[in-house]
């Protein structure tokens, strides 16, 4: 499943890459409640090739384990192109073992949500990103 961005509306772009379609579905519908256009991939390989292209893309949300190629490999060819090497990157996983965040992290990921997490909590934290104000008891 691939959904492409359309182009500029005014809201932040978000990449999801997800394999689990109903995880995907529940980031979707939460981001764009708020400021944000959705682009909801379900592997690996689709998130690179939105990656390579030249479409904004202002935040991208990783799940490690997916088919095509893991999250984390989808990060570390991200930080190697020179128009992705800043863009933050959220991984999302089930994984939630430390040498996983700590190689996320030395991959260069922006931050490292567990499963199962608050679809609030990431909503709050990709505002975050972006300097919008955090509501009370969204931290």
């Amino acid at each position: 499943m691939t959904d492409a961005l359309a182009p500029d509306t005014g809201l932040r772009r978000v990449l999801v890459a997800d394999d689990e379609p109903h995880i995907g579905y529940i980031i979707r519908l939460k981001l764009e409640q708020g400021p944000y256009q959705v682009a909801l991939v379900s592997d690996g390989t689709e998130a690179l090739e939105h990656l390579r292209g030249d479409e904004p893309i202002d935040v991208v949300l990783l799940d490690i384990m997916m088919p095509g190629a893991t999250g984390l490999e989808v990060l570390a060819e991200a930080r190697h192109l020179a128009h992705r090497a800043h863009t933050p990157i959220i991984i999302l996983t089930a994984k939630g073992q430390d040498a996983d965040r700590r190689q996320a992290l030395e991959l260069g990921a922006t931050d490292f949500f567990t499963k199962p997490f608050s679809p609030k909590k990431l909503l709050a934290r990709v505002d975050e990103l972006f300097g919008a104000p955090t509501a009370p008891g969204d931290e």
